[in-house]
């Protein structure tokens, strides 16, 4: 069989978009509210550290990327730097890690539409499903409008929130919770409410509002410039967590006092409704559906695209490999269909904490995934000083800065295992890597 590639149809704005979509998600959307009632207002510091951490990774990601013709993501990089089994196991736990979000993702679409028709949440899930594998059999190229699309309601929707934002700060406007005022950073116990404890334990929920900031370099082998693209997304990361994450947070602060906010409800939806505009709710609730679907149709095009390079590289079964007319890979991006719309259907009957347990493991997992990166170029840079000497793209501050960050995710974990609602998932994911660890040793046969 003659060798397929997959098409370079993925043009500047969809790679920007692309890059924008990775870092807004449900975990901002949804999952703010969680952490700032762990947290308080240090949960700003805590977005800004990870993803000044993030950005460093990418800078990672992004040297190594182009340091070689014929990378098409970050399994290969590992392949080449830390052996076959690294790449089978980090491939493996990608796909897994982006099929759990896809599951809570398209179950969230469910739900959501709810809010306007009364029907079984399983039935919006499997639509949502079908009509996102029926558009990404068509063309990448329709994927990247997808993206762009649904990256743009969030942009204008965040964009929104900061200009209403800062009109109200300036006027002094009064709501029912009070005057809208920087003071209200620190005025309700200070600027670390809960202490350590609670800014640390906000840390879960703000490395999952983050995942999928990686998924650029998935997009690199399709991307019609890498060259010009991917440094210029990567580049741009700071600003966009500045501007969507932190910018957004220190307006919804000054707006609501943190201790009129909770967990249960989107802090978006409560800041909207405080400031008087018609249909909050509604317009909210449809820019997370949208949000969800966004999510659910990333997953999608990471898992399949994973599982084709893991059947490149022989690492998974080699129909994976077959591609469409359309330079799609069908038969990936249907397996992975079937297992998301699986869980989707199967969710439904775990108890309301499983949610927080899957957004656990998946932050779990994208560490590892992160941290294989970081050690990729760390030994890339130890065993092909031609190639970084040569390199146009140079990771700023390394390796000390992989070290750094490495160590952060470390204490990460650590807080995970010491946090009682988070210790069930980290002691449970483990066992996923001992899987892997024992197909690995007898992968063979499964290739056939």
């Amino acid at each position: 069989m003659s060798q397929q590639e997959l098409k370079r149809d993925l043009a500047n704005r969809h790679v920007q978009l692309i890059a924008i979509g990775g870092t807004i998600g449900t975990g901002l959307f949804l999952g703010s509210g969680k952490a700032i009632q762990l947290a308080g207002p240090s949960v700003i510091f805590a977005y800004l550290i990870v993803g000044i951490a993030l950005f460093f990774m990418m800078r990672a990601l992004g040297e190594l990327l182009l340091s070689k013709e014929g990378y098409e993501s970050f399994t290969d990089i590992a392949e080449d730097y830390l052996g076959p089994r690294a790449a089978f196991i980090t491939g493996w736990t990608y796909w897994f890690c982006w099929i759990m979000t896809a599951m809570a993702d398209v179950i969230a679409v469910g739900v959501y539409v709810q809010y306007w028709f009364d029907i079984p949440q399983w039935v919006p899930a499997i639509v949502c499903l079908l009509l996102l594998l029926g558009l990404n059999l068509l063309t990448v190229k329709l994927f990247g409008e997808l993206e762009f699309w649904f990256a743009l309601i969030k942009v204008i929707t965040i964009l929104a929130l900061i200009v209403i934002g800062v009109v109200l700060l300036v006027i002094g406007y009064q709501t029912d919770a009070g005057t809208v005022s920087i003071n209200n950073l620190w005025d309700h116990g200070g600027l670390f409410p809960n202490g350590m404890t609670g800014f640390l334990l906000s840390f879960q929920m703000v490395v999952f509002a983050f995942v999928g900031v990686e998924l650029v370099g998935v997009a690199a082998a399709e991307t019609s410039d890498p060259r010009k693209n991917i440094p210029s997304a990567i580049n741009k990361i700071p600003l966009r967590i500045l501007f969507f994450y932190v910018g957004a947070l220190i307006v919804l602060l000054c707006i609501n006092p943190w201790t009129q906010l909770n967990a249960t409800e989107s802090p978006f939806v409560k800041t909207f409704s405080l400031i008087g505009i018609p249909l909050a709710a509604g317009i909210i609730n449809f820019v997370v559906l949208t949000s969800a679907a966004s999510a659910c149709n990333s997953g999608l095009f990471s898992t399949s695209r994973i599982l084709f390079t893991l059947s490149k590289s022989e690492q998974a079964p080699r129909s994976f490999k077959k591609l469409t007319k359309n330079s799609v890979p069908g038969n990936a991006l249907w397996v992975s269909a079937v297992v998301v719309s699986v869980g989707a259907l199967l969710s439904k009957l775990l108890p309301e904490q499983a949610f927080g347990i899957v957004t656990t493991i998946s932050a779990i997992c994208f560490i590892w995934v992160w941290s294989v990166i970081l050690i990729s170029h760390i030994k890339y840079r130890k065993t092909r000083s031609d190639l970084h000497k040569k390199s146009a793209f140079k990771a700023p501050f390394a390796p000390f800065i992989n070290y750094v960050v490495l160590a952060l995710f470390g204490i990460i974990l650590i807080v995970l295992l010491v946090a009682e609602a988070t210790r069930p998932a980290l002691l449970l994911t483990p066992i996923w890597f001992i899987l892997l660890f024992f197909l690995y040793a007898f992968k063979k046969p499964m290739l056939k």
